[in-house]
């Protein structure tokens, strides 16, 4: 009876010992199959991870090639990037460094939004800043065809003012004279007879010519072809003039007769055409000649 009793406690000892064999295969298998479709799920992230942050490095090529002025910072951007996807290639998948990979590139998405946006903000800005250079650019060029034109038109200006308030002389007449004791000049066509050379002319009417002092200066120039009479240079801006006699005078913008008295020395009035050119500074206004017999 007790060997029976044995008998059939072994049996069902063997018996709950298959059965418990046989869960635990079940379990086993179970748990293999989860695990491996686990690693099959986390690798499939981390590929995807790995994709994600070649797209995004892509972009950010993309957009160092297109903006100058964000260079430094899409490209600090970007090496963050390279070193996480480094990261993700060298570690194997798990839950814990997925689930972190997986922030990362949350964060770097949001912060490339941030970056193009400021971006394509700053191009359009350059660009806006080019057209307004542009357009300043050739607003100042017309400025200064305009500034370059008046200053032409004042230049010619100034000259017609310059050249219509210039004086002008009209009636000269030159002949040679004597001075009698009385002080009464007496005019002589003969040279052996003429001591002086007097020029007389008259300054025409401009209402252009600035009212005050004008010195005249006459030259005379005798058939030898010698400047007769005080034979003083006087300097200019840009000229040097030697004068035979001068005449400072009045003048008020009316018609004003003017005469010069030039000595001769001995031996200069001759016989002969003589030349005469009447200055105002160093600028010639009139010339005549007469002849002494």
């Amino acid at each position: 009876m007790t060997t029976q009793n044995n008998n059939l406690t072994l049996k069902i000892l063997i018996g709950v010992l298959g059965a418990l064999l046989l869960i635990l295969g079940i379990f086993t298998y179970k748990f293999y199959n989860e695990e491996k479709q686990n690693k099959a799920i986390l690798q499939q992230e981390k590929d995807l991870i790995e994709s994600e942050l070649g797209e995004l490095i892509t972009k950010y090529d993309n957009a160092i090639a297109l903006n100058e002025v964000m260079d430094d910072h899409l490209l600090k951007a970007k090496e963050r990037i390279v070193v996480l996807l480094d990261s993700v290639k060298d570690n194997e998948a798990n839950l814990a460094l997925i689930s972190r990979y997986r922030r990362e590139v949350g964060k770097l998405k949001k912060e490339r939004e941030r970056l193009f946006k400021l971006a394509d903000s700053l191009t359009v800005a350059n660009t806006q800043l080019a057209t307004d250079l542009d357009s300043t650019s050739v607003a100042l060029n017309k400025r200064i065809i305009l500034s370059d034109s008046l200053q032409t038109q004042n230049s010619k200006l100034a000259e017609i003012v310059e050249r219509g308030s210039a004086l002008t002389a009209a009636n000269i007449k030159a002949e040679g004279v004597r001075v009698r004791n009385s002080g009464k000049i007496s005019t002589t066509s003969k040279a052996s007879r003429a001591e002086k050379v007097r020029v007389c002319f008259t300054l025409a009417p401009n209402k252009l010519t600035e009212k005050g002092d004008k010195n005249l200066y006459v030259q005379v120039v005798n058939p030898s072809n010698v400047l007769i009479g005080d034979k003083i240079a006087v300097n200019f801006d840009n000229a040097t003039l030697t004068y035979s006699g001068t005449n400072k005078v009045f003048y008020e913008n009316e018609a004003l007769d003017v005469c010069v008295l030039v000595d001769a020395a001995e031996g200069e009035l001759v016989k002969g055409n003589y030349i005469v050119n009447v200055f105002s500074g160093p600028k010639m206004i009139s010339n005549t000649q007469f002849e002494l017999r």
